[in-house]
């Protein structure tokens, strides 16, 4: 209040003058005043006032004074009888972006908490990004950490999403389907993870009406013309669940309601139907007084409607992650027409309706708040372990859309406790969800006793019991089939910091070579020349830059190249040396993560090879006459010589095709030249041609070298049923 009473004249902070303006605001400020203190709802005014002075000459697309937004805001947010800091920041949730309004001056006159609010809201306008999709997820990244620590941020600006959706029709087509599409990935997954059902689903309605604007009108007709028909169903419906719960004493509120355009057409498009076989547009909700009325309720509904088999499901036993609670059925009713039916008693209908906003004033009552509260504060947690092992921030927005994806699969660990997962989600996900360690040191798994691949999908009611080892570690393959943003987050920070040291090499050396035709190596490079590079690209250290140059997201001649510009500064100085030229990068063709032998040519060593920058990869060893590096050879920053170090003693794939006559036990006969060279048959494959009078083999073998490779083919073309033998250097397909 003390803030508040130091501004210096009234004047500055009249609205502007408009009737409905004020119309507006005299509504919200009675709806304060049903659950507010007089004076919070003075400190809501005032901050009005504020608001409508920042903005005052602003006008929305529609042609309305800005300020008529963040009052609609306001209103959505009083729905959920926030407190006053969240109200204060909902009026004052654009000034910090769209005025000269500093968050210190608000911070001054309306509190600290609110200023935090109002920052946790604003975008990141000072930063430069290298596209829209990464200033976008940077954004994302600093609004849902903000969430993290304070949940009205996102109550906010949920609200703050609705309005907008509510008034998108003014916005030009093009602009309206992107933020139809961003609200449909985001910030309605997000509503439904918090439970807020209501503006969840209006918020699917108008993302769907403005992404898909034909479709959209195209059902809504389809409906309309359905509705004479069904309406003696679903009345008789509605009258027998009225008369058969009285008579086993169930006292209940039932109400029949139509489904979402977006649900139907959600169903149509995932299982292929056309309107008229999505026969249950219609949907039964009752309420009861307590938990046993409930079950009471399911076995009369039951012994009415036969119910159809697989359809049941118990939210009451196992909420939702987002708190929600309730018994779903699915009957058939009258005619053949399946009808679906939810019962839940009113105390589960308000949280299914309002979710974490539904006890916002009783936040002080643990006994009522206790489970959800837990539910909630897991979920942001969890938003705080993807961000610390997260990179960029769009890997981080991937991480938080693949957990927003609703649909969830209840496992149990051996001691009983329940997991809830995604659906889809494999015993991986199980093991990171458990603990991070349990994770990294995962090697196989039973599900109900039996052993089981990792990649098996996971169903309701699974047993999953996972089988570590202390030396074990994360497989690059799991990132194939892994659901959970947890579990993708952790294999890939775990994948990165095993990758790091490798890179950082293979990027010194690169960037050794890179510096050659400048005659100068890294031994030569001053520390002023490192510190302005450094400085002028925002970077932290030498490491950094190595690593980025050996993982491909730098070139290393570019790279050279600046380092050669600020060299250039200090070339006069007596301790610049002349360095002795660079010879081409060895190969050993064991390094792993950073270095990649090629798989569509399959070099081995003797081969001639080319060494490519693949950006995110690192380096790619290719044939010399590779097809598939064919197009970058004009581009001389993207490949680099390389060249095979002497005296690597391990095995390399390679494929050879062999013709052979089609005969009885030709097969054994190659095998055994090919094991009589001292080698090793990986994989075979094999085809008929010229209508079966020949069979085409494609084996892979493993050999030292390209003289191991020859004496391999020398003992084939031995044998006398074959034809013709040949090693396949490409395969442009892979």
């Amino acid at each position: 209040m003390e803030a508040a009473a130091a501004i210096p004249a009234p004047e500055p902070f009249r609205p502007p003058a408009s009737s409905v303006l004020s119309l507006d605001f005299a509504e919200l400020k009675a709806k304060l005043a049903t659950y507010l203190k007089a004076e919070d709802v003075g400190r809501v005014e005032a901050a009005y006032h504020f608001a409508a002075s920042a903005h005052e000459g602003q006008f929305r697309i529609s042609g309305d004074p800005y300020i008529s937004h963040p009052v609609a805001v306001a209103d959505i947010v009083a729905d959920w009888h926030l407190d006053p800091q969240a109200l204060m920041a909902a009026l004052l949730h654009d000034v910090m972006e769209d005025t000269h309004i500093s968050k210190q001056e608000i911070a001054e006159r309306f509190g600290k908490t609110t200023a935090e609010l109002v920052d946790g809201l604003s975008k990141l306008d000072k930063i430069e990004f290298r596209s829209q999709e990464e200033a976008q997820a940077e954004n994302f990244r600093k609004m849902l950490l903000a969430m993290a620590s304070d949940l009205r941020v996102i109550l906010i600006k949920l609200a703050d999403r609705m309005h907008n959706m509510r008034t998108l029709h003014c916005v030009r087509p093009a602009k309206r389907r992107r933020i139809a599409s961003e609200t449909l990935e985001i910030y309605a997954p997000i509503a439904n993870r918090l439970g807020l059902n209501n503006l969840y689903r209006e918020l699917q309605e108008l993302s769907f009406e403005h992404k898909f604007p034909m479709r959209y009108r195209v059902l809504s007709r389809a409906i309309k013309a359905a509705r004479g028909n069904r309406r003696e169903v679903v009345g008789k419906v509605l009258q027998s669940i009225e008369e058969r719960l009285p008579q086993w004493n169930i006292a209940a509120e039932v109400r029949g309601r139509e489904k979402h355009l977006f649900s139907i057409y959600r169903k149509m498009a995932e299982k292929h139907l056309s309107f008229s076989q999505v026969l249950d547009i219609y949907g039964f909700r009752v309420i009861v007084r307590d938990v046993p009325s409930c079950y009471l309720a399911i076995g009369a509904l039951h012994s009415m409607f036969k119910p159809v088999p697989g359809k049941f499901k118990d939210y009451i036993a196992i909420p939702k992650a987002n708190g929600y609670q309730s018994l779903h059925t699915t009957l058939i009713g009258p005619f053949g027409t399946p009808v679906e039916v939810q019962i839940r008693t009113a105390e589960m209908h308000h949280i299914a309706e309002s979710g974490v906003a539904s006890h916002w004033l009783y936040k002080e009552d643990e006994k009522t708040l206790t489970e959800l509260q837990q539910k909630t504060h897991s979920w942001l947690q969890s938003l705080l372990e993807l961000q610390s092992t997260s990179g960029e921030a769009t890997e981080f927005l991937e991480h938080v859309k693949i957990d927003l994806f609703p649909g969830e699969v209840y496992v149990f660990t051996p001691k009983g406790r329940i997991l809830s997962l995604l659906k889809g989600s494999t015993p991986v996900d199980f093991a990171y969800a458990v603990h991070t360690d349990i994770g990294n040191r995962c090697v196989a798994c039973r599900i109900n006793g039996d052993l089981m691949p990792l990649r098996t999908e996971l169903r309701n009611g699974d047993q999953i019991e996972i089988i570590t080892a202390a030396h074990a570690n994360p497989n690059p393959a799991w990132l194939a089939y892994v659901r959970t943003g947890k579990a993708r987050a952790q294999i890939r920070h775990f994948l990165k910091g095993a990758q790091q040291e490798e890179s950082v090499t293979l990027g010194e050396r690169l960037l050794n070579q890179a510096l050659r035709p400048h005659g100068l190596t890294l031994g030569q490079i001053s520390t002023f020349a490192w510190e302005r590079f450094l400085r002028d690209r925002s970077m932290r250290s030498k490491k950094e830059v190595f690593a980025d140059i050996g993982l491909g997201r730098r070139l290393p001649v570019i790279v050279a190249r600046r380092l050669a510009q600020a060299q250039d500064l200090e070339s006069g100085r007596p301790d610049v040396i002349k360095p002795k030229p660079a010879g081409a990068i060895l190969i050993r063709g064991s390094e792993g993560i950073a270095v990649q032998l090629a798989r569509c040519c399959q070099p081995i060593p003797g081969d001639p090879i080319i060494g490519v920058i693949r950006k995110g990869q690192g380096l790619e060893v290719h044939l010399h006459d590779c097809q598939v590096v064919s197009k970058v050879r004009g581009d001389r920053g993207r490949w680099v010589d390389v060249e095979w170090e002497a005296g690597e003693d391990r095995l390399f794939d390679v494929t050879i095709r062999v013709l052979t006559k089609n005969v009885r036990g030709v097969l054994a006969r190659v095998a055994s030249a090919i094991a009589d060279a001292d080698c090793n048959i990986q994989n075979v494959s094999m085809d008929n041609e010229q209508g079966g009078l020949y069979t085409a083999m494609n084996l892979t073998v493993q050999v030292r070298d390209r003289m191991h490779l020859a004496h391999v083919m020398r003992g084939v073309r031995r044998v006398p049923e074959v034809v013709r033998i040949a090693r396949m250097k490409s395969d442009v397909r892979v």
